[in-house]
């Protein structure tokens, strides 16, 4: 019989928190949620909280924690909040796995937690690799951590490399949709609305990562996470438009052959992959219907039109706090787009001017890396106004 795996979430009412409970629920006989931690989602929280029973769960905001305390009086729930609430669920002395599924920068600090702590990692927060990669590297290498990817792509790829020899790869292939936009000319993409850029063809996300998908941001994301996940460098991780979405990512091998992992696009399967590692958990989903789906098409990425890709490969070959800038000024840039307070076509300008303007330091601390964060964030403020 299987040992019970007991689960820590973080950003569990964000969709892949959603999707990982969902999976979790499938299966309890074979997994327990132990403790949970939310933005400011409280009624989401308090959900799941009833039907899941964890043992801890935090809130962004006190008055938020406080309140819920109120509403679950009676529960055998501890409820805390802040920063200390996030590294309190990372590092919570039951769990076994640690789920980082928060959106963004405020991931890097947790996730980290959880590493030192030496918690298996399930690894949906691409940003803390992006900021702090070799930090974050170095630390599972010493406290010999289990880190599972829970992005498709790098799922994909972690897939595509089982059982083969790392020398022998030649280079990793990531697939992206192309998002809504990618037949839409420059002067078109001027002109797109928030609304429109929220319309996926293929993946139902949160609206952080519908953007950056729609900037082609998330790929160029994507490539740095893979890079320090997979130790390959950044001129052997190329980047092809799939829309169909049905390749997730392949590797390339030296003798010429390519190994692809294939899979209708939900989050659910990399999830269960990485909760259930190394057992596949069985699916009771819709399967993979090719000759329904008829051909699967590529091409190059057009990065005049989606010049955030190009950024993203810039700030990995000059390395250092570069990375973290990027990252900031995107999630600034983006934020005021989805605000109504910038255009589509004023994120990558943002971006490129932030990084323009930063004096690019070594990546060798969390506490250097945080304030290239914050500089960048004032600096992205400071160009949305021009």
């Amino acid at each position: 019989m299987d040992t019970v795996r007991k689960l820590s979430i973080l950003g569990s009412t964000g969709s892949i928190g959603v999707s990982t409970l969902e999976v979790a629920g499938r299966y309890p006989d074979r997994f327990e949620v132990v403790a949970l931690a939310a933005g400011r989602n409280a009624d989401g929280l308090e959900e799941q909280i009833r039907k899941f029973r964890p043992k801890l769960v935090s809130l962004t905001d006190a008055s938020a924690a406080a309140s819920l305390r109120t509403r679950l009086n009676g529960l055998n729930v501890e409820i805390r909040s802040g920063i200390e609430g996030l590294i309190a669920v990372a590092e919570m002395s039951e769990t076994d796995m640690v789920i980082s599924a928060i959106v963004g920068a405020a991931g890097l600090v947790p996730t980290m937690a959880a590493i030192r702590a030496g918690k298996k990692v399930a690894l949906a927060n691409k940003e803390t690799l992006v900021m702090a990669g070799e930090i974050v590297m170095r630390e599972v290498r010493e406290r010999c951590v289990e880190l599972f990817p829970v992005d498709s792509e790098h799922s994909a790829i972690f897939q595509s490399m089982h059982g083969q020899r790392r020398e022998d790869i030649r280079r990793l292939i990531i697939t992206a949709s192309g998002g809504p936009f990618l037949d839409t000319s420059e002067a078109g993409l001027r002109e797109v609305t928030a609304a429109q850029a929220l319309r996926h063809p293929n993946w139902s996300m949160g609206k952080k990562i519908t953007i950056d998908s729609a900037t082609l941001m998330n790929k160029g994301l994507e490539v740095i996470e893979a890079h320090w996940l997979f130790d390959v460098p950044s001129e052997r991780i190329d980047v092809v438009i799939h829309p169909q979405s049905i390749i997730h990512s392949m590797v390339e091998y030296c003798d010429g052959s390519v190994i692809a992992q294939m899979g209708v696009p939900d989050m659910k399967g990399p999830i269960s992959y990485a909760l259930g590692y190394p057992k596949r958990l069985e699916e009771t989903g819709i399967g993979l219907d090719l000759v329904k789906i008829g051909s699967l098409t590529f091409r190059e990425p057009d990065l005049d039109r989606f010049p955030c890709l190009r950024y993203a490969y810039d700030s990995l070959r000059e390395g250092g706090t570069m990375p973290a800038v990027l990252n900031a000024a995107n999630e600034v840039a983006v934020q005021a787009f989805l605000d109504g307070r910038a255009g589509f076509m004023d994120i990558p300008r943002v971006i490129r001017a932030t990084m323009d303007h930063h004096r690019n330091t070594a990546a060798d601390s969390i506490e250097g890396v945080l304030n290239a964060d914050r500089w960048a964030r004032e600096e992205a403020n400071r160009q949305l106004q021009l």
